[in-house]
């Protein structure tokens, strides 16, 4: 959404009409604080549309924002609505008002809505034409690579995947992206993280030989309440259960170890090993070794509780003890690796029998930590694994051919007087790449002169990797710097060049750098043609880095980065029925249907109401859906209205809740937000906390407490609009399981009134609701994605380029990539302001 300016914070436009009477209000702070009464006749009773336009300023705005009053700061009394050209910052806040219908304030009645979208078209067409003769496409500043550009960048570099989270500091999310320019600052000790990243990273790149078997060690853990009796990826075999599939980048060709850890109870025994299973630890789908784990003589049979494991009644063997607390100890091999990213797989292989439910039912809790034989929510008594961990090299032998080398060494000196030749060309294949320019003397010389250092110390491939460490903070490298053309003036607009644009366009698309063809296009000057600038949107969108519309706008947009920090109560909601399976399928599933949205080219607008999902046998479970087996994802037919698009998906529902019941409010103020594009102002100062007991003492309903909190008039004013749209989801609970009966055991009412008195009964009429007001949903959209584009929050004066986009993008139904292209050939994607 365009930043609302200070001048008008807090200002709420209403006008109503009844009979022939307009009335007027405005309301700030919640309270309103105006109202006139003015004479009304019909439409087509007015001459022309300038008196249109001062009587409806007149009999519903000027009473309070006069000259004398200025509520708010503001005044329409002295601002002409046919001149409105002359003030489009005011025009533009009174458009997104009255579009959206967010005035008058709950409770007062409304204006003719004839009247009003006509007022609202003359605005807009003034101000389009306006944008068209005058455009301000905004100023462009220094625009440090976010963590995952970077991470992305240097994997489209040099084929290096770096461990992000552990090299960089996660960034600062404003207007809900972490692609926002203007807090995209640099610290020293940011800097400092840059350098050790860059240092890093060209290791690797190059193969340092003197990389030691800590460099690159990890250890992987699995989760403790992920439970492991299924398939648990596509990179492991069928006939397997449990245990990681894990990608790991090992530095050099050369001797690693693989040291599996078992999942234990909390007194420290190992689960499982009464009976035996085979352990099989695969590197890149081919098993290299095998562990027998369980089973066997090991004393008397596993005590029945954690007293008689203690021995205290009976005692206990010596054998058995050390067996159940070391049985792991072992699970280590070591094997010859070739250097690169490789997959690890380790799994256990799945033996197929039923548990008598009757006899042992599932354990929870307490029980369940207790009893060392259980790993699963089914109770059979099988292993699981804890972790893997990774350490090497032992006895390297060499950097070995790897992606990054083939990539980075594009010759190869056979002598002294080749090296100097062949360094400058392989400098300069990865400063182009790089800086995403045409690469100068300039930048060669710097380069170059740290390849003298390194080559002077360890020889020449030495040499490259100084050089290469440079590069990685070069701020050509690290920032996207958008410089005018020479010769421009202060204050006016430019048009960017071909470069710039491919590099904006790369980092929309793939939030990373441009490959060799968009920047031979842009070198040669034709990336600026339309038609040719068409075809790249189009080869980048069916490229498998677009991916990063969804992990990266996509999953900021819809909060699932949030996802891992939600932690419902384990009281509410114990063991099986969730667990970090269900928190990763509900992840997995919203990025699996966006993505498909994506690679289908659907209206954006089906992202609401789309009747399929995709779910595996967990989420399934949990949804209520037949006939699905394992852990693979697959696309399902819904068949009733419970779920279908985003607002029956787990994610948005377990998002929007707190730990130990649902939220209308959050679920309502994320509505207002994403769909309906009417965000509610921040809540007042000190707002008292919702009491969630009536007088008696007794437990209230969700609807009761707000009911009572909407008592205060202040908080009514916002809660009267969130409310009910966050009601209709109250069938869905904490983790979005769907349910009849509430928290206090009564019926879920999933029903209630909007202020303009429209009545939405539960999830298939909130769903009715959003496509009824499409065109709101398909803006709020658009504006986000535009705001990514640009890494910017919106103005004022991007909202011509917004109509546009979606006037442009409606002959194709709001596809994707109508949109997006839209967005690619918009005024502030291809122009920039320099500084006055």
């Amino acid at each position: 959404m365009y930043r609302r300016p200070r001048v008008s914070a807090g200002f709420r436009l209403t006008a109503a009409r009844i009979g022939g009477v307009l009335a007027v209000t405005l309301c700030l702070g919640g309270q309103a604080v105006g109202l006139a009464e003015t004479p009304q006749g019909s439409v087509a009773d007015r001459p022309s549309a300038s008196k249109i336009d001062r009587a409806l300023l007149d009999g519903y705005c000027v009473t309070c924002h006069s000259d004398q009053l200025k509520t708010a700061g503001l005044t329409l009394a002295s601002v002409d609505p046919s001149r409105a050209e002359a003030s489009p910052e005011i025009w533009e806040k009174v458009i997104r008002k009255l579009r959206t219908a967010s005035m008058p304030p709950p409770g007062r009645l409304r204006p003719d809505k004839a009247v009003s979208d006509r007022f609202v078209a003359q605005l807009e067409a003034a101000l389009d034409r306006l944008a068209v003769s005058a455009p301000n496409p905004g100023r462009p500043v220094a625009h440090r690579l976010n963590r995952v550009e970077y991470i992305n960048a240097v994997r489209d570099l040099l084929a290096v995947e770096m461990d992000g989270p552990s090299l960089l500091p996660a960034d600062d999310v404003v207007d809900g992206f972490d692609n926002m320019a203007g807090v995209l600052t640099v610290s020293p000790m940011l800097m400092e993280r840059y350098l050790s990243a860059a240092r890093r990273v060209s290791r690797l790149a190059v193969g340092d030989p003197t990389i030691g078997p800590g460099f690159e060690a990890k250890t992987y853990d699995i989760p403790t309440i992920m439970f492991q009796d299924e398939r648990m990826s596509e990179d492991l075999p069928f006939g397997s259960r449990g245990g990681v599939a894990v990608r790991h980048r090992f530095p050099l060709d050369g001797e690693y170890d693989i040291s599996l850890q078992l999942r234990r109870t909390m007194y420290g025994y190992i689960r499982g090993l009464r009976e035996a299973h085979l352990l099989e630890v695969r590197l890149d789908g081919e098993r290299v070794k095998t562990f027998t784990i369980g089973g066997g003589d090991r004393g008397r049979p596993a005590p029945i509780s954690f007293s008689e494991a203690t021995g205290v009644p009976g005692g206990t063997s010596r054998e058995w003890e050390d067996y159940y607390l070391n049985a792991d100890a072992s699970l280590t091999v070591r094997l010859p690796v070739a250097a690169g990213t490789r997959v690890v797989g380790v799994s256990f292989v799945r033996s197929h029998w039923e548990p008598e439910g009757v006899l042992q039912p599932p354990l929870t809790q307490i029980a369940f930590g207790q009893d060392e034989s259980l790993s699963s929510p089914s109770g059979k008594r099988e292993p699981a694994l804890d972790s893997v961990a990774i350490l090497g090299p032992y006895d390297a032998v060499g950097p070995g051919t790897t992606t990054s080398r083939e990539r980075l060494f594009v010759c190869h000196p056979s002598n002294q007087t080749e090296e100097g030749p062949c360094a400058e060309r392989i400098l300069a294949t990865v400063a182009r790449r790089a800086f995403r320019r045409p690469v100068t003397d300039r930048d060669l010389q710097v380069l170059l002169r740290f390849y003298e250092i390194g080559r002077e110390e360890n020889g020449f491939e030495s040499g490259i990797q100084e050089a290469l460490a440079r590069l990685l903070v070069d701020p050509e490298f690290i920032f996207r710097l958008e410089r005018p053309p020479a010769g421009t003036a202060d204050d006016s607009n430019y048009r960017l060049s071909d470069v710039q644009l491919a590099s904006r366009l790369s980092f929309f698309l793939w939030s990373s750098i441009p490959d060799d063809e968009l920047l031979d296009l842009a070198s040669r000057g034709q990336l600026s043609d339309p038609a040719v600038l068409e075809r790249q949107v189009q080869r980048m969108l069916a490229d498998e880095r677009s991916r990063a519309l969804v992990d990266s706008f996509a999953s900021q947009w819809l909060e699932l980065r949030n996802l891992p920090g939600v932690a419902p109560n384990p009281e509410l909601f114990p063991e099986p029925e969730f667990d970090e399976n269900l928190r990763d399928a509900f992840r997995r599933e919203t990025e699996l249907f966006v993505g498909s949205q994506l690679s289908d080219d659907r209206s954006v607008a089906d992202l609401l109401t789309a009747n399929y999902t995709y779910v595996n046998e967990r989420l399934a479970r949990h949804y209520g859906i037949p006939n699905i087996y394992g852990s693979r994802f697959r696309r399902v037919t819904l068949t009733n209205e419970q779920r279908g698009g985003l607002l029956g998906q787990g994610s948005i529902l377990m998002l929007t809740s707190y730990a130990d019941r649902t939220s209308p409010v959050l679920r309502g103020k994320w509505l207002l937000d994403n769909v309906f594009g009417t965000p509610p102002p921040p809540p007042p100062p000190n707002v008292p906390a919702l009491d969630q007991r009536g007088k008696d003492g007794k437990r209230l309903s969700a609807r009761e407490a707000m009911r009572q909190h909407r008592t205060n008039a202040v908080c009514a004013t916002c809660h009267v609009r969130m409310d009910p749209l966050g009601f209709a989801l109250e069938n869905f609970n904490a983790i979005g399981k769907w349910r009849t009966l509430g928290e206090d055991g009564n019926p879920i009412d999933a029903s209630d009134t909007l202020p303009d008195g429209t009545r939405v009964e539960g999830v298939a009429g909130l769903r009715q609701l959003a496509v009824s007001h499409r065109d709101d949903f398909v803006s709020t959209f658009t504006e986000k994605l535009l705001m990514f584009a640009l890494g910017r929050g919106l103005e004022y004066y991007d909202m011509p380029a917004v109509r546009r986009i979606l006037r442009d993008a409606a002959p194709g139904d709001y596809r994707w990539s109508s949109v997006i292209l839209g967005i690619v050939k918009s005024v502030p994607f291809q122009m920039g302001r320099s500084e006055s």
